[in-house]
């Protein structure tokens, strides 16, 4: 497996190949992101349909950026920074939108998101789970979009709170503050299930 280093080097060496027209170091890049920013950004846009506009949208954006990138930040956080604002640009214009009644906050898959709740073999402990997994999808779901990003990238993804600055383009004292404040907001709404 190579480490953070040795990945940085070779995307930066496939996007200087995209650089000077080598659109199949692109489709190498797509083929070896797309699978996580698919994730994250599942984990932000609910609606499986939407959420693969997103992704596309999000790697036309990049596709077409690319020659301005210039490797200051790694190229997974430049994406990924795309692939969030993607994501909230798509909110935003669906929050515009008259609701439709096909969508419930209860509709995502937690387990999806990363969270795993321990396997008990009893019917009781099963409903318990089933009880704590609608919870939590709710608290998330509930949380505002910049704390649900921020814990997202953070818990989810494995970012570093530099990492996560930089997707966000914030300061990282406040990515600590609203990854503080949407675990205390979590931790609050699951508190009667623990």
């Amino acid at each position: 497996m190579t480490n953070n280093g040795d990945e940085s080097a070779v995307d930066l060496a496939l996007v200087r190949r995209v650089q000077n027209g080598d659109k199949r170091a692109f489709d190498l890049l797509v083929g070896k992101y797309q699978l996580r920013v698919n994730k994250l950004v599942r984990r932000l846009v609910s609606d499986h349909s939407e959420a693969q506009d997103v992704v596309q949208e999000a790697f036309i954006k990049a596709y077409r950026a690319l020659p301005n990138f210039r490797g200051d930040s790694a190229f997974y956080t430049w994406l990924y920074r795309i692939a969030v604002n993607a994501a909230k640009n798509h909110l935003v214009a669906r929050s515009r939108r008259p609701p439709g009644d096909d969508v419930d906050i209860t509709d995502g898959d937690v387990e999806e998101a990363g969270v795993v709740v321990a396997e008990l073999a009893t019917p009781e402990s099963y409903a318990v789970r089933d009880q704590l997994q609608a919870a939590l999808t709710v608290a998330l779901g509930e949380l505002p979009e910049d704390l649900r990003t921020a814990l997202t990238l953070c818990e989810i993804e494995g970012l570093s709170y530099e990492d996560i600055a930089q997707v966000l383009d914030c300061p990282i004292g406040t990515v600590r503050s609203r990854i503080f404040r949407a675990r205390r907001a979590v931790d609050q709404k699951l508190r009667p299930y623990l």
